[in-house]
C-alpha cells in the first residue's frame, strides 16, 4: 500500500488560506482514501476539524505526527474527472440533458438543487448536427473585417444607372439579411447549454449577417444616399420565416430554401459586378453563407435520418408558406430589373438582351441548386423538383 500523501502546512493556518494546501492533496485521492496532514498553528486542530464537516470529509483523526484526514464520499474535488455527474464526459453529448443542468459545462460534477432553468430546445435531434464543431472552428478562423477585407477605395467607372442597379440589389441583400440575423437569433437563446457547438455556430451565424448588413449597406450608400424600394410582398415573405416556430422547419426554410437559393445570386452578383468592391462584397459574404447552408443541411440530414417522417413536415411547410405568399407580387421588379442591369453592363438592346438571358439562367441555376439539395435530404425526384417549384419568388 502506498504511503498516504502528506501536507506540511508549517505555521500556516485555516484563516491564511490552508484549506487550500489541504483540498489539492485530497483531491489527488480517492474518497475512503487520506492524506497526512502536519503543522504549528495553535488552531489547527479545531480549524481542520470545522472545514472538514463543512466540506463532507470524515472527522480527522490525531496522532503523535499530525492529523489523518480522510476523503469523503460526497466530496467534490479534481478526482471527478474520470466519473461526473450523470457520467458524462467532457466530450459526450446525451439525448436529452435534465433541466437542472441548465449552464452547467459538459464534464462539469453538478452540484444538487438550485432549480431548474427551461431550455425549450433541449432534445439532442432537435438541433444537433455532428459537424458543427468543424464548421464553427472553420468560421472562427475566416471573420473577416468589413473595414480592411473590402478595398472601399477601388475605383468605380460606371454610369448612375448602373450604380442606382448596385444599389437597389444591396438594399434588397440588406431586407434579406436582417431576417437571416433575427430567425437564428430568436432560436439561440432557446438552446440547451449542453449543445454549446450549436449555440457557438448559430451566435457565429448571427455575427456574420450583422457585417453582411454593414457591407450591403455601406455599399449602397457609397456614392450617395440609398433610393430603393421595400415591397410588401417582400416583407411579407420574410415575415413568414419569423413566424415559423420550429427550429428544424424554420432551419429548413431560412437556409437550405432562402440562402441555399441566395448561394446562386451571390456568386451572380460576383461574376457580374460592375465594380471590384460589389465583387469582393459578394465574393466574402457568399462564402459565409455556404457554411450556414452546410450546418442546415448536416442538421436535417441528421434528423431525417432518425426520424424520416420529418420530411413530410418539411414539404408541407413548402407548402403552407406558398400558400401565405399566393396573393403577394413576389421578387421586387425593380431588383429583378436590377439584376438585368448589372449583368448586362448598360443600357444598349444588344447588352440588355445578354443581361435578361443571364437572369433567367440564374433563376434555372436557383431551381435546380434547391432540387439537388432537397434529393440530398431524401426528396424523390419529382418532390424535389415540385417543392424547389413552389419556393417563394422572392428568393429567400
Amino acid at each position: 500500500m502506498n504511503p498516504a500523501p502528506e501536507v506540511d502546512l508549517e505555521t500556516l493556518g485555516f484563516d491564511e488560506g490552508a484549506h487550500l494546501l489541504v483540498r489539492l492533496a485530497l483531491d489527488t485521492v480517492a474518497p475512503g482514501e487520506a492524506v497526512r496532514v502536519h503543522g504549528t498553528h495553535d488552531d489547527l486542530g479545531r480549524h481542520l476539524r470545522a472545514w472538514c464537516r463543512q466540506m463532507g470529509h470524515p472527522e480527522p483523526r490525531a496522532d503523535a505526527d499530525g492529523w489523518r484526514v480522510e476523503r469523503g464520499a460526497a466530496s467534490v474535488g479534481r478526482w471527478r474527472d474520470s466519473v461526473t455527474a450523470g457520467g458524462v464526459s467532457a466530450d459526450e453529448v446525451v439525448e436529452h440533458p435534465p433541466a437542472d443542468w441548465s449552464f452547467a459545462p459538459r464534464g462539469a460534477a453538478i452540484e444538487a438543487g438550485g432549480g431548474a432553468v427551461s431550455f425549450p430546445l433541449d432534445h439532442k435531434i432537435e438541433v444537433w448536427a455532428d459537424q458543427a464543431p468543424r464548421l464553427y472552428a472553420q468560421a472562427a478562423a475566416h471573420q473577416w473585417d468589413p473595414q480592411t477585407a473590402i478595398d472601399w477605395n477601388a475605383p468605380i467607372g460606371h454610369d448612375d444607372v448602373i450604380e442606382d442597379a448596385v444599389v437597389r440589389v444591396m438594399a434588397y441583400l440588406i431586407e434579406n439579411e436582417e431576417a437571416a440575423l433575427v430567425v437564428p437569433a430568436r432560436f439561440l437563446g432557446r438552446v440547451h447549454p449542453h449543445f454549446r457547438e450549436i449555440q457557438q455556430v448559430l451566435a457565429i451565424q448571427v455575427a456574420d449577417e450583422a457585417r453582411h448588413i454593414e457591407v450591403f449597406t455601406r455599399r449602397a450608400n457609397l456614392r450617395r444616399p440609398m433610393r430603393a424600394l421595400s415591397t410588401v410582398g417582400g416583407r411579407r415573405s420574410l415575415q413568414t420565416l419569423l413566424e415559423e416556430p420550429d427550429f428544424a422547419v424554420a432551419t429548413f426554410l431560412l437556409s437550405v430554401l432562402g440562402e441555399g437559393t441566395f448561394l446562386s445570386l451571390l456568386a451572380f452578383l460576383e461574376r457580374h459586378a460592375p465594380d471590384p468592391v460589389t465583387r469582393q462584397i459578394a465574393h466574402l459574404t457568399r462564402q459565409d453563407e455556404a457554411r450556414h447552408v452546410a450546418f442546415s443541411m448536416a442538421h436535417l440530414e441528421r434528423l431525417l435520418t432518425l426520424e424520416p417522417s420529418w420530411r413530410a413536415r418539411l414539404a408541407a411547410s413548402v407548402e403552407r408558406r406558398h400558400d401565405a405568399l399566393a396573393s403577394t407580387a413576389g421578387l421586387n421588379e425593380e431588383v429583378f430589373d436590377a439584376l438585368v442591369l448589372l449583368s448586362a453592363g448598360s443600357i444598349r438592346p444588344a447588352d440588355i438582351t445578354v443581361g435578361w438571358n443571364r437572369v433567367q439562367t440564374l433563376q434555372r441555376e436557383m431551381h435546380e441548386s434547391r432540387r439537388m439539395r432537397l434529393s440530398r435530404l431524401g426528396f424523390a425526384t419529382d418532390e424535389a423538383e415540385r417543392l424547389s417549384g413552389l419556393h417563394t419568388r422572392n428568393f429567400m
